[in-house]
């Protein structure tokens, strides 16, 4: 495990960052790393109806929280969901600025394998940005096709644990087949058996420098 490292999380929207490396983050920051976090869009236009819809963004501030990012290293944007293509300049900019300020030694992002518009866009927008860094691209399964495991972080229950009170947070979107308890740790089972160990969490290796 990476040791006292600046790691940045790139999510496209709220909760996406969690969801793919929840528990990878709970114990980078238990290691003593310091973790900022960055998500595009507070899905303003996604929100259901009967809440404010700046819920998500108040959402995300309980649910990395949990996971131990201090709210000093949050960082939240609104730009309007499923069109950040229509955006991709700025939010490269906004990129740049990020690694000149942070410079982070690695970096979470979603994987070259999505399919959605937006986590496709925040992929290509973080290679640009920090093609000269160590990149991961974390896993989605129902966002992805054909997704490469190169790395993996073993991880233990706690972290796991820590990963689902951090999705629990989220209640507006506990609808979501995703967001449930049983998916979570029995993914990372799955990722666990892959190395012979209990839990762990697999990412696409895009980038690596030492």
């Amino acid at each position: 495990m990476f040791k006292k490292k600046k790691v940045l999380i790139l999510a496209p929207h709220t909760d996406d960052g969690e969801l793919g490396c929840g528990g990878t983050v709970a114990k980078l920051i238990e290691d003593g790393n310091e973790v900022f976090y960055i998500a595009f869009s507070i899905c303003e236009e996604s929100v259901p109806d009967g809440y404010p819809k700046d819920i998500l963004a108040e959402e995300c501030k309980l649910a990395t929280k949990q996971l131990g990012i201090p709210k000093t290293n949050l960082i939240l944007h609104k730009f309007p969901v499923r069109k950040l293509n229509f955006h991709r300049q700025e939010i490269l900019e906004i990129l740049v600025q990020l690694r000149k300020k942070i410079r982070p030694d690695i970096i979470f992002m979603p994987s070259s394998v999505s399919l959605h518009q937006d986590h496709i866009t925040i992929y290509h927008e973080g290679v640009r940005a920090f093609k000269h860094y160590t990149c991961f691209g974390y896993e989605l399964p129902w966002d992805t096709t054909g997704f490469p495991t190169g790395t993996f972080f073993t991880l233990g229950k706690k972290h796991i644990q820590k990963k689902w009170n951090a999705i629990k947070k989220y209640e507006t979107q506990n609808f979501r087949s995703y967001c449930d308890k049983e998916f979570l740790f029995g993914l990372a089972r799955v990722r666990g058996a892959q190395i012979a160990q209990r839990y762990a969490e697999a990412f696409e290796s895009i980038r690596t420098v030492y």
